[in-house]
């Protein structure tokens, strides 16, 4: 088997393996989301007043930036981060 050369790996090599990287992320932080998700219900009751208010922040903006990773909007490429989402 031969090495790479600088010149084997293509534009295109390149955006499918950022394309898989994000989709990788983007596949961690839904998962995440789930279990903040699994481990809040139930607690909702005997929680403090801003606590459910703060989880459901977090899922919101855990989900906006899996979203954005792979919408190519312009948050794409800093993986959502600046795409501030307020709890108001």
């Amino acid at each position: 088997m031969s090495a790479l050369r600088p010149g084997d790996i293509t534009d295109e090599m390149i955006q499918a393996m950022d394309a898989a990287k994000r989709q990788g992320l983007q596949k961690d932080l839904r998962a995440l989301a789930a279990n903040i998700r699994a481990d809040a219900e139930g607690r909702y009751d005997s929680a403090e007043p801003g606590w459910r208010a703060g989880v459901e922040w977090t899922l919101l903006w855990i989900e906006n930036t899996a979203a954005h990773l792979t919408e190519g909007t312009p948050g794409a490429e800093t993986g959502g981060r600046g795409q501030g989402v307020s709890p108001e």
